[in-house]
């Protein structure tokens, strides 16, 4: 296989990275520990576009066309009511493994549509904001001899608080954001001047989406580098990685296919990475709140209520769609225009915290999730033994 300059220097980077990443001073732990990942995806994924409910009947009138776009690769049924947007690949064949449980119409307590209040509720834990731990933060607290580990530039909400917790960040170069140029595409499509020097330009942004070090791989990435850390035997139980640019209100087709082949890549990248672990792992997938229902004037969707969250790995009791489906007549939906929430996000964290991590009920709604006492954990998310 040939390598250009630009694959090898990226190559090169990235691997002289991951063999730099640093080790963590440990006691020895039991071939039993477990290990919980969230990826948190921060913008709003449109849980109707990754996870498509084929089986509504309100389905076809409001997305039918659009989730049938030319270009579209074809949906990957999972059941007779759901189906995978197509770039999730690997996801699908986890579903088929039994390793991949979609919870549909979830969203956090909160039920305004600001990103910035809607994350600092899942990432804190509670039902009002201002909070300066995280839940996680909390959750390595509980654990004997816990530690965590977050993929990030700087600590985020999550993580923050005092129990023991290690930041890294992937060198990125500085590239323009895929996102913001998929966009100005679209505005400039018409323009006689700028369209073919876009055009000419995006020849090579591709060649750099396709390097190993390319700005297209930045979610991949810190997966692959979440699992170096988490397949560490003596490596921390708990781990956090985050994304961004899913705030999709205008020209979503693209940008979602972009984003779900990285979000795919990247749940790869961990798999592929953490095998030694991978049996005896949960990683939780989720994101501040859903979208709009209908799609808008622009081709896309706007801040909405319920969206969907993925739980995978090897501990995973999956290979079915979990969740209350509401229903997306007009009448079901929230205000008329958003999937209704009928999970509490909280309900699906303890749920896996109790019977993945063994953490005790009442630990769980007074220290990890304060005020949660009413919410009760999702039974069945992980493998019994």
């Amino acid at each position: 296989m040939r390598i250009n300059r630009r694959g090898f220097l990226g190559w090169s980077a990235s691997a002289l990275a991951m063999a730099a990443l640093p080790k963590f001073a440990l006691a020895a732990t039991s071939a039993e520990d477990t290990r919980f990942l969230l990826v948190l995806l921060r913008g709003g994924l449109d849980g109707l576009h990754a996870l498509q409910p084929v089986g509504d009947p309100a389905f076809p009138a409001l997305r039918g066309a659009f989730a049938a776009s030319p270009g579209q690769v074809a949906a990957r049924p999972l059941n007779a009511d759901f189906a995978l947007h197509g770039k999730l690949g690997f996801l699908a064949t986890l579903y088929g493994r039994g390793q991949l449980l979609p919870v549909v119409a979830v969203a956090p307590p909160y039920r305004q549509r600001s990103h910035f209040e809607a994350q600092d509720c899942v990432e804190n834990g509670t039902t009002g904001g201002g909070g300066t731990t995280g839940w996680l933060n909390r959750c390595v607290a509980a654990l004997p001899g816990g530690r965590g580990v977050s993929i990030s530039a700087v600590m985020p909400l999550a993580m923050r608080g005092p129990a023991p917790v290690e930041t890294w960040s992937p060198p990125l170069g500085n590239r323009i954001d895929p996102i913001l140029w998929q966009q100005l595409q679209v505005l400039y499509a018409a323009d006689p001047v700028l369209a073919p020097t876009f055009a000419a330009i995006d020849v090579d942004m591709a060649g750099m989406r396709a390097s190993p070090g390319g700005a297209g791989l930045r979610l991949p990435q810190a997966m692959a580098a979440a699992a170096r850390f988490m397949a560490d035997p003596h490596g921390p139980r708990i781990g956090f990685v985050e994304d961004t640019g899913w705030d999709t209100h205008s020209g979503q087709l693209a940008v979602l296919d972009r984003k779900l082949a990285e979000l795919d890549a990247g749940l790869q990248a961990f798999h592929d990475g953490a095998q030694p672990v991978w049996p005896r792992t949960v990683v939780a997938i989720v994101t501040e709140f859903g979208r709009t229902a209908a799609i808008n004037g622009t081709g896309g969707t706007d801040h909405g209520t319920g969206g969907v969250a993925f739980l995978a790995g090897g501990a995973v009791a999956g290979g079915r769609v979990g969740g209350d489906w509401p229903g997306l007549a007009r009448a079901q939906l929230n205000e008329g225009r958003d999937l209704r929430a009928t999970t509490d996000l909280r309900a699906l964290f303890k749920g896996v915290l109790a019977s993945h991590l063994g953490l005790a009920p009442d630990v769980l709604a007074r220290q990890i999730f304060p005020d949660s006492a009413a919410v009760a954990p999702m039974s069945g998310l992980v493998r019994a033994g």
